[in-house]
């Protein structure tokens, strides 16, 4: 097996594994800074994109708050938050913890 497909397998037993449980007070702080140290620079702080960064890169993928997020499962936000996607770098310094809180904090911005 490849490296790549050991972690696309250990992101989706993770994400079937997580509980979908309403996020606490504290996990959405901590998803929060998370998000706020690693996300928000390109997502923007409410989710809707960067402005700077949409005009530079073209990314029409900066909004998360849209519908075509919400529509994804966890285990593939997971895996975008893991690998990356288009132009998104991969997040693979963060833990499993902060991965699954920065997936709730930016499910929080969706609504």
């Amino acid at each position: 097996m490849k490296p790549n497909d050991i972690l696309s397998i250990s992101v989706f037993m993770l994400a079937l594994t997580w509980s979908a449980a309403p996020a606490s007070a504290a996990e959405t702080d901590a998803g929060k800074a998370v998000y706020e140290k690693s996300c928000a620079g390109c997502h923007g702080g409410d989710g809707t994109g960067n402005p700077a960064v949409v005009k530079t890169l073209g990314e029409k993928g900066l909004n998360i708050t849209g519908k075509e997020t919400k529509d994804k499962s966890d285990a593939t936000l997971l895996k975008i938050i893991v690998e990356g996607a288009g132009k998104m770098p991969p997040s693979k310094k963060l833990t499993v913890d902060e991965q699954k809180a920065v997936l709730q904090y930016s499910r929080s911005l969706a609504k």
